[in-house]
């Protein structure tokens, strides 16, 4: 599986260790403790890693946890073992990257039946929905305490999936001022504004508008701003962001009027 550099170590032969116990064990015991569930994480920070490490198995006596720094030093080292979760930490990478995406998508592959849960630094809705499409079955925000870590863990081993509550929260606030913002727009343009507005979310410059309406640039000017001020944004840039999230790139602007 080819994974990008970006989440290996440097030196990934000192960068491995188990916890069981409370201590730090060497990988000589990786198969000790049987009736425990086995918790890898993976993560390229060592003090990250050994952090969270000792944080679980100082509150979960019924989990022995493994850390290593990349998922291809674990399936160097592990034997036959299997794990229960694997604990992913992307950092501040963004899940929509496609470097990070493949790399979830091969984890989820090559851990299943195991479930992966991720850490991440980032708590944008986009960024959890992007992660639970690549199978992922948890995204646990590093804001968060380790209690809702360790419940988080419990849920996905479970066969259930873990979302922040500030994410659900995020995504009913979009939708109920979607909804809100829908039924003014139908009486907000001209039928000029809405094809002005048509082209700028298609990210057409003034002077193209001009021409494809039939225009001075300045009218296209005048239009742009009165279209700015209805729906109280203060660049193009905003206007496109805000009809794109609200209407899905197929749909017409005729029917607004």
């Amino acid at each position: 599986m080819n994974i990008s550099a970006q989440f290996k170590d440097k030196d990934e032969s000192h960068n491995s260790r188990n916890v069981y116990g409370g201590r730090v064990a060497d990988q000589r015991e990786f198969t000790k403790e049987r009736e425990q569930s086995l918790i890898v994480i993976i993560d390229s920070r060592a003090l990250d890693r050994e952090c969270l490490a000792h944080g679980l198995t100082n509150n979960c006596a019924d989990m022995a946890i493994a850390t290593f720094s990349s998922f291809e030093q674990w399936q160097h080292q592990r034997r036959s073992r299997t794990a229960a979760a694997v604990l992913f930490n992307v950092g501040g990478q963004k899940v929509s990257d496609p470097a990070v995406g493949n790399y979830l998508k091969s984890l989820v592959s090559e851990c299943a039946p195991a479930p992966v849960i991720i850490l991440a630094d980032k708590e944008e809705i986009s960024q959890v929905v992007r992660a639970l499409e690549h199978g992922v079955k948890g995204y646990i925000p590093t804001s968060v305490n380790l209690n809702v870590c360790i419940e988080a863990l419990r849920l996905a081993m479970a066969g259930g999936t873990f979302v922040p509550a500030s994410s659900v929260l995020a995504l009913r606030h979009a939708t109920d001022t979607g909804a809100q913002r829908i039924q003014p727009l139908g009486g907000m343009f001209t039928q000029r504004q809405a094809e002005v507005v048509n082209a700028l979310r298609r990210g057409k410059a003034n002077k193209i508008i001009a021409y494809e309406l039939k225009l001075r640039e300045s009218t296209v000017k005048v239009h742009i701003r009165n279209i700015m001020k209805k729906l109280k944004v203060t660049n193009r840039t905003e206007v496109a962001c805000i009809i794109n999230e609200l209407f899905p790139s197929e749909t017409s602007f005729s029917d607004l009027q």
